[in-house]
């Protein structure tokens, strides 16, 4: 059904796909009002490979093609028609998912199939011009006046540093100390630990989703992507299996960091070190960058090599942080030959609790705030220096520990 012709707007073709007749009128009505000349088909069943609708050129040929798909009758259907409608059109088509529910698990269905928005039922007017307008200019995140958290990027100058272990105890104290709301990323490729250190299932979904739907993200999707734990903490993991790496567009990571800052008190990223482009815009998003080392003569050759590399770049010197762990009054290199050394002075020292440490991750725990190993009190002098806020001790049962991990659990990672 073509609209009247409006020299100037764009032509548009609205796919209606087991819409209803009352939300498709409110659809049509909106186009009408904002002047937009478009042609509409309908289809009452869902599309697959045997129902596969036809087009006209017309609606091929079109500036825009939006296409509207019912998730409340069959979500499955709905979503194979979703990924149908993304081949006819060659990915150049707008999938708008409406449903009923705004269910953390359908948003991730409907996403992941290829759709770009959810419109919700009732159909509203103002909505759907929302997302309308919300499809033809992106936000500008930077621009909305809100209060941003912290992003916090952690790296290692060599693998085995224990990078990880800094970072999940840092994040949880965050939660546990100071009741922050707190975000921690396993940006590994694949196989990162994060999930293993805490005792959560992070197999079903990771952050490089989160970055390949960047456009598409707000509040109710990302909770269908984090794993929370008992604590509060929530943790974006890595793949956890080989072959799955992709690349990273860098401008995917600023505007996903950007979008983070503005849901969380703070955002703890783990990530190999580099100078790839993705990690530089992690860097550059960061108001502390943390680099880990332990005092052995392999790792600091990699923590000077790395701090030569990075005081070239604009801005990051200021940021740079050199975290040392494992340190002992009787290592082999003195604190005050290693600072001479890099060139700068270390920011914190962490204690070598290494046995205590690997005997809590093995069990899917982290140490406890109160806990009277070292490690455990710098961590929370750490977080307090960050929040500005003094921790006072809980009582142990303040401390909701999460599942142990059984053998069995161990016998399935293994194989």
């Amino acid at each position: 059904m073509p609209s009247q012709s409006n020299p100037g707007s764009p032509t548009v073709a609205v796919i209606h796909v087991c819409v209803s007749a009352a939300a498709a009128e409110t659809i049509q009505d909106v186009m009408r009002n904002m002047r937009w000349e478009f042609s509409a088909a309908h289809f009452g069943t869902y599309i697959s490979a045997d129902r596969r609708p036809s087009i006209s050129p017309q609606m091929k040929a079109a500036d825009l093609r939006i296409a509207f798909v019912d998730y409340d009758v069959d979500a499955e259907g709905a979503a194979e028609s979703t990924r149908h409608l993304q081949q006819i059109f060659r990915n150049a088509i707008v999938v708008i998912a409406v449903g009923m529910s705004r269910d953390p698990d359908l948003l991730l269905m409907a996403m992941r199939s290829g759709c770009n928005e959810f419109l919700q039922k009732p159909v509203a007017s103002e909505s759907l011009i929302g997302i309308l307008q919300r499809l033809a200019t992106p936000p500008d995140t930077a621009s909305q006046d809100r209060e941003r958290g912290s992003v916090l990027s952690f790296s290692g100058a060599k693998g085995g540093v224990g990078t990880t272990t800094v970072a999940v105890h840092l994040a949880m104290y965050l939660v546990q100390c100071h009741n922050k709301k707190t975000l921690l990323i396993d940006n590994h490729a694949e196989l990162g630990h994060v999930c293993l250190y805490l005792g959560l299932d992070g197999s079903h979904f990771h952050f490089q989703e989160v970055l390949s739907n960047v456009s598409r993200l707000d509040s109710d999707l990302l909770r269908g992507y984090v794993a929370k734990h008992s604590s509060g903490l929530e943790v974006l993991s890595s793949p956890e299996s080989y072959g799955v790496t992709r690349s990273a567009d860098p401008e995917s990571m600023r505007q996903t960091l950007e979008f983070l800052r503005g849901e969380y008190d703070f955002v703890i990223v783990d990530s190999a070190i580099g100078l790839d482009n993705a990690t530089m815009a992690i860097l550059e998003a960061a108001s502390q960058a943390y680099v880990v080392a332990t005092p052995e003569i392999a790792a600091l050759r990699d923590l000077s090599r790395c701090l030569d590399a990075f005081k070239y770049i604009e801005g990051l010197p200021e940021k740079l942080r050199v975290v040392l762990n494992r340190y002992s009054y009787s290592s082999a290199v003195s604190l005050e030959q290693i600072e001479t050394a890099i060139g700068q002075p270390i920011s914190m020292r962490l204690p070598n609790n290494h046995l205590e440490l690997q005997r809590a991750e093995n069990l899917g725990q982290t140490l406890p705030p109160g806990s009277k190993l070292e490690f455990a009190n710098q961590i929370v002098h750490w977080v307090s220096g960050l929040t500005g806020q003094t921790f006072a001790k809980k009582t142990q049962t303040a401390v909701k520990k999460p599942n142990f991990f059984s053998w069995n659990q161990v016998d399935e990672i293994a194989h």
